[in-house]
């Protein structure tokens, strides 16, 4: 099911408000909680609308379900995207992880990236996740190096890495079973194109493996 929202500003502050509903049930139980986010442009407001939210954000690590392996001061980089709009107001008081470090690759920085992840109050409360118009979610790119890999990791890892056709820079993703085994997945899209995709594209898009999910993912989309 979709749910359907009038403009991407109507759209940003259900999505905040989901994502704020499960952080604190999590944090009511347990005392932490962890939520992994996507970058691009499509998330900025939904961002925005988060940060404002109410809630314990020093018990709270924030970390992304993928990045390009560039310099934050790149501006492909969404590390640096997080920073600027969602580390800001009350949420500035959480815990950020990125998942970009100082290694030369991603393949050299990966044993530390899965170390990090490993660190975080798991599984995570929330995770939201985008699509491109290729059908790819996370760095789950048709046609990437390490696609079964990252779907279906082979010894349980929760990270690996990514380069594609479609993906311009290499890339670090959390895997798929670490994102599906959140307590709320949620996807969010925006424009005609995307859905598009989404409800007419190949079955064996990427994004397939995650709508797969049971229960499944709450679709979030606005024109």
């Amino acid at each position: 099911m979709i749910r359907e929202f009038p403009t991407p500003q109507a759209l940003a502050d259900a999505l905040a408000d989901y994502v704020t509903a499960l952080l604190i049930a999590r944090l009511a139980r347990d005392g932490a909680a962890a939520l992994a986010v996507s970058g691009g442009t499509t998330p900025v407001k939904f961002f925005q609308a988060l940060a404002t939210k109410e809630l314990d954000w020093r018990h709270v690590t924030i970390t992304l379900v993928d990045d390009r392996w560039v310099p934050e001061a790149s501006s492909r980089s969404n590390t640096a995207l997080v920073k600027q709009h969602l580390l800001q107001g009350k949420a500035a008081d959480a815990k950020f992880l990125p998942l970009v470090n100082d290694a030369a690759t991603p393949e050299a920085g990966l044993a530390e990236v899965e170390r990090a992840v490993t660190a975080l109050p798991l599984p995570f409360a929330a995770v939201v996740l985008g699509m491109g118009l290729d059908g790819h979610t996370a760095s789950f790119f048709p046609g990437g190096d390490h696609l079964a890999a990252a779907l279906a990791p082979s010894h349980g890892q929760l990270a690996e890495t990514m380069r594609a056709p479609g993906a311009v820079e290499p890339r670090i993703t959390l895997t798929l079973p670490v994102l599906l085994a959140a307590e709320g997945v949620a996807l969010h899209i925006e424009g005609a194109a995307k859905r598009a995709v989404l409800e007419g594209g190949a079955p064996d898009l990427p994004v397939r493996a995650a709508l797969a999910r049971k229960p499944a993912p709450e679709i979030f989309w606005s024109p």
